[in-house]
């Protein structure tokens, strides 16, 4: 057998699982909010049972024992047998998570916790009856007196599904075992005989050992029903002809069949004889009538079938809606493609490269001052910049992916504390880089949990402040200059200064008597170790968080903003850039050094006025714009320019100026992370190449930005000291 054959169908499935897991939380959410749309509990049955399937075919028995008490729940709840209620949502909820942590135990080749399943059986049996129990195995007999199957493949006339299995020689080298997926059958009733076909098996000399020359026919007495039974061999593939004809059935019963045919069903004639309300020899009349018709425009076999008395009108209806819509879903399908990720990163890392060198021959071209060179170079820069953009693309996927997680967390933390919390979510479509998006769920999860704990205060006192008992968090998503800005906010009571200010006096983070701004003030809570929480509980209180967040945020180049009105609510917005691969770049100079402003964050390029050689900031528009000078920040010592320049740079609503000696233009950027001995560097993200082969540093905007607010807060607190001193001087 082909281990890695096995190891990549078992990492397919692994992945289905948790997608599956994943819609199970969903509906359930959605269910228990009442926001459910139209009748999703058949959808939250299938997707128990598939993993409960695909589980199977790989010997996974406890998922399969435990996920098989859940289906039978599932069963009762879509069929209207039991009612849905919040008791039943949380064990559910419980269950799924479960079935996670089993799934989760197989990735890892650990062991699955059997204990916490033998816990929750017994709770989950509360919505089950005696028929509902966990199926007991059957071995492989045929039972004497029963009809049986014979050799030659035909059909029996009795209650039992006939199974027609004929295997691609390749199966067994495949990583795949006929034998065990057979017997798998047992868990869905009880399989009365199998007969082996071995009409095609070579003589002793010729046979290989690693090929499958046998077929099965098998019969099968089960309730369930054929896309049950189709779905046990679904991993198949093309490697299986696999025929299921079920025993005689009413109507409304073939109706139902035609509505659980597997998804690649072809033909009406197709989808009626594997239903068995056909024959192939009627399909083949229908056909032969049909192919005979002098009208241009031959009948539908469909209208020929129902004329024959071969099948009910609703079922051929049934079967054509089924058709299309088969045909709508395969549409779809085609446009999509799973690629893994490590392959779209080296495709990044080629296009940088790409663009490095497209930059390089742009350089070299303008050298030689002719014509023809520099349109051919510009064209090839043109399709350089195209191709990179579309790689972006490839890479980038909505931060709903992460928001759909939280749902959840708001539901058990907000049951945890004892109060009533509802989360909003806009924005979910927003994109970001596949890199960050696992990056950020952390920080987020942490901003939640605390807008829970602390943001949001008991029903008592919302209702005593005029607030509705219901609290509510809300995540929002959206663009602004080339970043993304993620807000988590409350209508909770808000951050008290005095009590942040008190508590940073007691720990020492701030002297006694320090006159701080407000949001001097709200930034001490990011500070490492504070915390005003009065008792430490399993959420909050330890001090341990919002400076890792922080931090977190800080290594995606992004910042961490507080705003907070005492009493009304908190809101804390992450900024963060969509990509960390490539970006368009401005290009500027300042004296032997290059620098990189990332586009996106460039508003305006302005001449510096005479006369600010001793000031930080400059007149633009009646509005004082404070300025960087980088020369200085750097210790850049060439020559300067008699006339600099400021590049205006915007980013999470505030502005600033950059006071360089030239500016270039704007280029493609590569970001090459800074190695171990550049990463403390202040004010720098990354380096890249130019086209000449130079290196130029990519400027921090977000923390140069943060850098002139604590500028400009100190030198507040430093005139509002200098106040206070001739005051009490006075």
């Amino acid at each position: 057998m082909d281990k890695d054959t096995m190891a990549a169908a078992l990492a397919v499935f692994m992945e289905e699982a948790r997608d599956l897991i994943a819609d199970m939380e969903a509906i359930l959410l959605r269910l228990e909010e009442g926001t459910s749309e139209g009748d999703e509990l058949p959808a939250l049955f299938r997707c128990a049972h598939t993993i409960k399937g695909s589980a199977g075919m790989f010997g996974l028995e406890e998922v399969v024992r435990f996920t098989h008490v859940v289906e039978s729940v599932l069963d009762r709840l879509r069929n209207r047998e039991i009612k849905f209620d919040s008791d039943l949502a949380s064990v559910l909820l419980e269950s799924q998570d479960h079935i996670a942590g089993l799934i989760a135990a197989v990735a890892e080749g650990t062991e699955g916790d059997n204990e916490r399943s033998n816990a929750l059986i017994p709770r989950l049996s509360n919505w089950l009856d005696a028929a509902h129990a966990a199926p007991k195995a059957h071995k492989v007999v045929a039972a004497k007196g029963e009809p049986d199957v014979t050799a030659d493949g035909g059909g029996i006339l009795s209650d039992y599904w006939h199974v027609s299995l004929r295997f691609a020689p390749c199966v067994l080298t495949d990583g795949m075992d006929p034998l065990k997926f057979i017997q798998y059958l047992n868990h869905l009733g009880r399989i009365v005989h199998v007969e082996t076909i071995a009409d095609n098996l070579p003589s002793l000399q010729e046979a290989d050992i690693e090929l499958c020359y046998l077929g099965f026919e098998v019969a099968l007495e089960t309730q369930a029903g054929k896309e049950e039974i189709e779905e046990v061999f679904e991993f198949y593939g093309d490697n299986a002809r696999i025929a299921i004809l079920p025993p005689h059935s009413k109507v409304s019963e073939f109706l139902a069949l035609i509505e659980s045919l597997p998804e690649e069903t072809g033909r009406l004639g197709e989808i009626l004889v594997a239903c068995g309300t056909l024959t192939a020899s009627e399909l083949e009349r229908a056909l032969a009538s049909q192919a005979a018709s002098d009208d241009p425009t031959p009948p539908l076999l469909g209208k020929l079938l129902v004329e024959a008395g071969v099948v009910e009108p609703a079922v051929v209806g049934a079967a054509v809606e089924k058709q299309r819509r088969d045909e709508e879903k395969r549409s779809n399908e085609s446009k999509s493609l799973k690629v893994q990720s490590d392959r779209l990163d080296a495709l990044i890392d080629r296009v940088g490269e790409l663009v490095i060198a497209g930059s390089g021959n742009q350089v070299q071209a303008a050298k030689t001052a002719q014509p023809a060179m520099l349109e051919v170079a510009s064209q090839l820069m043109v399709l350089v910049e195209d191709i990179r953009d579309m790689a972006l693309r490839l890479r980038m996927v909505a931060i709903g992916e992460v928001f759909s997680r939280f749902p959840r967390v708001v539901r058990d933390v907000s049951r945890e504390l004892g109060k009533e919390i509802q989360l909003t979510i806009s924005g979910a479509e927003a994109e970001l880089d596949k890199s960050m998006v696992e990056k950020v769920a952390d920080p987020l999860m942490h901003l939640l949990r605390n807008s829970m704990d602390h943001g949001i205060e008991p029903a008592d006192v919302r209702v005593a402040r005029g607030k509705p008992e219901k609290g509510t968090v809300s995540l929002r998503a959206y663009h602004e200059s080339g970043a993304i800005i993620v807000e988590v906010s409350d209508d909770g009571g808000g951050l008290d200064p005095e009590k942040i200010l008190r508590k940073a006096i007691e720990k020492g983070i701030v002297a006694e008597g320090a006159s701080l701004s407000l949001h001097d003030i709200h930034q001490l809570i990011l500070a490492p170790g504070f915390s005003t929480a009065a008792q430490v509980t399993n959420l909050s209180g330890r001090g341990v968080g919002m400076d890792v967040v922080k931090s977190n945020v800080e290594a995606l180049r992004g910042t961490l903003e507080i705003q907070s009105e005492f009493g009304k609510g908190t809101t804390m917005r992450l900024c963060l850039p969509l990509t960390l691969a490539i970006i368009d770049g401005f290009h500027v100079g300042v004296g032997d050094s290059q620098f990189i402003v990332p586009l996106d964050m460039v508003v305006e390029c302005l001449e510096l006025p005479h006369g600010l050689d001793n000031v930080d900031y400059m007149d633009q528009g009646g509005v004082a714009l404070p300025f960087v000078r980088l020369r200085e920040l750097f210790g850049e010592r060439g020559a300067a320019h008699p006339r600099p320049r400021v590049v205006t740079v915007r980013f999470a609503g505030k502005r600033i100026g950059l006071v360089v000696d030239r500016i270039y233009g704007k280029c493609q950027t590569v970001i090459k992370p800074l190695g171990p001995l550049f990463q403390h560097v202040p004010c720098v993200t990354g380096s890249t190449i130019l086209g000449d082969g130079d290196v130029a540093l990519i400027i921090d905007v977000p923390q140069l930005i943060q850098g002139v607010v604590t500028r400009e807060s100190r030198h507040r607190r430093a005139v509002a000291g200098r106040v206070t001193g001739v005051v009490q001087s006075a």
